[in-house]
Parts: C-alpha cells; structure tokens; sequence
C-alpha cells in the first residue's frame, strides 16, 4: 500500500493503519533499533512504542515521507532506552555518538527535533546534498543509524582517520551552514 493512503486510514482512525505500517517498514524498523539497542526483546518494545507516536503524531502531523517520519521516532525511542539503560554509567557509544552531534547545535536539538522543524531539517538536507558522497555516507552511517568507527570503516573501507576527519570537516561545514541560515548554532 502507498504512503499516502496509509496515511490517510491514520487520519481516518483506521487500525489498519498501523498494521500496514508495521507490514511495509518492519525490516525498516529493525533496522534502525538494531543500530542502537541489541536486545530483540528491547527493539520490538522500542518499535511498539513507535507505532503509538506513530498512532499519537498523524494527525495532526502529514509527514512527507511516511519511512522517514517513522525511522525518526524509532531512533529517537531507542536512543533514550538506550540513555535509560547506560545512565548509571553515563557513557557508552551511544552518547558519544550524541554529543558528537549535538556539538555542532548549541541549543540541544536533536536530529527528529530538526526534522519536525522542517526548516532545519531542510537546510541540513540540502546541505547534505553539497558534499562529497563519502562524506555524506560516513555522516549520515555515524550520526543517522549511530554506527561506530569500526562499522563504518567495515562498511566502507575507509581508515579511522579519514572517518574522523571527515566528520570533523563535516560538522563544522554543518555549523557554518546553520548559523549562515539564522538557525542557532
């Protein structure tokens, strides 16, 4: 079934809906809760809480990319199990992998924050669009599925260095472009 009328039986109410969601982006799901929570029983928990904000977010929400939207709130539900689980510790991959990203917005936004926004996830989006495609893939490996050093340089074949210095160049790119375009950085 096509994004649109999935969203449509949301806005409808229908619970078909959610089962036709959950049919077309299960894989997508697991996917990106893999990324950050290793325990199944953790990830199809994660995944049901995202269906709910799913169910809660549409309507009022009319997201353009129904994949996206959804790949959004299971990486952000699974990132703060993730924080719940590691809080005694404060620390962990995860929230390296956080601050990380979050060093290049000084107000504390978050990547599903910036994409509710529109704007700026508009800008990062086009920005995305002006580098290199390494560059592009390692950031968006590191700071969208939360892969590590390691993963990416598997994925890729690329060095540890190059890796870290990419995104080093890149988020400062990213912040030039944000504070250029009047969003905080």
């Amino acid at each position: 079934m096509k994004d649109e009328k999935i969203i449509e039986l949301f806005f409808a109410r229908d619970e078909n809906a959610l089962r036709e969601t959950e049919e077309k982006y299960n894989s997508l799901c697991h996917y990106v809760a893999r990324n950050f929570l290793s325990v199944r029983e953790d990830r199809e928990e994660c995944i049901n809480d995202a269906l709910l904000a799913l169910w809660n977010s549409i309507p009022p929400a009319r997201p353009r990319s129904l994949s996206a939207f959804l790949s959004a709130i299971v990486r952000r539900i699974a990132i703060n199990k993730t924080r719940a689980a590691n809080a005694w510790k404060r620390g962990g991959e995860i929230q390296i992998v956080s601050d990380e990203f979050l060093s290049t917005l000084d107000d504390g936004s978050d990547l599903a924050a910036d994409y509710e926004s529109r704007r700026a996830g508009e800008v990062i989006n086009a920005f995305l669009g002006t580098i290199s495609r390494d560059d592009r893939r390692i950031f968006i490996m590191r700071f969208w599925l939360g892969l590590s050093y390691a993963q990416i340089a598997e994925q890729t074949g690329f060095g540890d260095s190059k890796i870290k210095m990419s995104l080093h160049r890149t988020r400062e790119k990213l912040a030039a472009e944000l504070k250029k375009e009047g969003i905080t950085v």
